[in-house]
């Protein structure tokens, strides 16, 4: 070969490697281009804020709550309206970002650190529910029974797999992730709750009924049931609005001073509650206990999931937003929470007895209240707590004034929580305001027998004004 063949060799072989290694800059200046726009220029692009999406997300992961929380022994009342307000909040906090007009509240609580989304980069708020209610609702419920249990692994493989196919990989495991890291911090937080964290495993605790009876009208536990005081010391855990000073409600006194006496006012609610209780009760008067009764395991949800599962049909209703679910859950949650921590606080504190103790000691000694359990057959149940003031009706009034606040103070609905069941009388009653709704269920304590009028009373104010204090956190900016 020439000397002029091997120049020329060398001359097209420069230029092939060279024309190869232009191209291969030119093709990584791309990529580089490419991925700098995503992360600095982000700003700039129009992501879906949470109130894009619909509601159906938070609706699905409230009834399977309400499935399985129907089922869950020790879980009521405290641990589910506990359980709710960490749940409520982890939602909320893990959305945060993606709801420009309100404000983080996890300053206010102190040891709650919420991790924060990359900067500029696209959230799937669906996928952050999602995983954010997959991971409590594994470490809420581990000791359920099985069949209810595989519900949350069911709900979660099928929004995964959907979500995944929706918006790709990358956005997908971002978001999963975030919610993740959100409900563990929550998690972690909800821990260091000592007084109230895991109680569901042992609800009477060390109590003992019998060394706080002093006197007549002291509570004491009634058959059928297990014979011991539920939750005594639930009171004393964290509350997540009110303040200490809230924890407690007025003395019943300011109702009716406990007596003996056939002419007092305290003897006269006992004698309502009988008059209420007929051998035979009218239609409306039994349709009315059952259908807010909720108290017996199996049958129905808590007391505490009835407003998760009203709340729930609200937002069926109305075809509401994701942003509208999801802070209707963290309020309804956050007061069924600190409602349940005043209402305990308040019923170990006045110690009253039930309305079946006063009657069978002091004017009937065969009267039985009208709570029956058709899954046990036993019949003449009392909750197995003092009497003042109600749960039901604290539970109620609490989230109706912070489910009002979102949906309106004249909002009509007809609650078909019970519709078609069978074993009482659960037909869908109509109302014309939350409200409306409160004041039924802490009167129809009454005629089934487990509480004075009085319990209901100071129940609905007394909820009523944790509701308003969970409405005045700083929720807007």
């Amino acid at each position: 070969m020439s000397v002029i063949n091997i120049i020329e060799t060398f001359d097209m072989k420069t230029i092939f490697y060279s024309l190869k290694w232009l191209i291969l800059i030119f093709g990584i200046s791309l990529i580089i281009s490419s991925c700098k726009k995503d992360i600095d220029d982000g700003s700039n692009v129009a992501f879906k804020k949470v109130n894009e999406y619909n509601y159906e997300i938070v609706y699905e992961w409230n009834n399977v709550w309400t499935d399985i929380e129907r089922y869950a022994e020790g879980y009521r009342p405290g641990p589910v309206s506990n359980s709710l307000g960490y749940v409520g909040l982890a939602s909320y906090e893990a959305c945060i970002e993606g709801m420009p007009q309100y404000n983080s509240l996890a300053s206010r609580y102190s040891g709650l650190k919420i991790p924060q989304i990359l900067p500029n980069q696209e959230y799937h708020w669906p996928s952050v529910v999602n995983a954010v209610n997959n991971y409590l609702f594994s470490r809420l419920f581990p000791e359920v029974d099985p069949s209810q249990y595989i519900k949350i692994k069911a709900i979660n493989e099928k929004y995964e797999k959907q979500f995944q196919s929706e918006v790709g990989q990358n956005v997908f495991l971002r978001s999963k992730n975030h919610g993740e890291s959100v409900a563990a911090a929550i998690w972690d937080w909800m821990k260091t709750d000592v007084v109230t964290f895991d109680k569901y495993k042992n609800v009477f605790e060390d109590y003992k009924w019998e060394s706080r009876f002093k006197k007549n009208g002291d509570w004491r536990a009634t058959y059928p049931g297990p014979g011991a005081g539920m939750f005594p010391y639930w009171g004393n855990g964290r509350t997540m609005a009110i303040n200490a000073d809230q924890k407690i409600c007025r003395p019943f006194s300011s109702y009716a001073p406990y007596s003996e006496d056939s002419k007092s006012g305290f003897y006269a609610m006992a004698l309502e509650v009988m008059a209420q209780n007929t051998p035979s009760l009218s239609y409306q008067t039994e349709w009315l206990g059952e259908f807010w009764s909720d108290d017996l395991l199996g049958l129905t949800f808590s007391p505490p999931s009835r407003w998760i599962a009203i709340a729930n049909q609200v937002y069926y209703n109305e075809k509401a937003n994701m942003e509208e679910a999801i802070v209707a859950n963290a309020k309804v949650g956050i007061a069924l929470h600190d409602a349940g921590i005043g209402c305990w606080n308040s019923k170990y504190y006045y110690n009253l007895e039930r309305p079946q103790t006063y009657i069978n000691r002091l004017i009937d000694p065969t009267w039985k209240p009208n709570l029956d359990n058709p899954l046990t057959g036993d019949k003449g149940i009392t909750p197995s707590f003092p009497a003042y003031p109600s749960g039901h009706a604290t539970f109620s009034s609490a989230s109706a004034e912070v489910l009002a606040s979102v949906f309106g103070y004249s909002y009509g609905m007809t609650d078909n929580c019970h519709k078609n069941r069978p074993e009482f009388s659960g037909y869908p009653r109509t109302y014309s305001s939350f409200y409306e709704m409160a004041l039924e269920n802490a009167w129809s304590r009454v005629p089934l027998g487990v509480h004075f009028r009085m319990d209901a009373e100071e129940g609905v104010r007394y909820g009523t004004e944790i509701g308003r204090t969970v409405n005045r956190l700083p929720w807007k900016k």
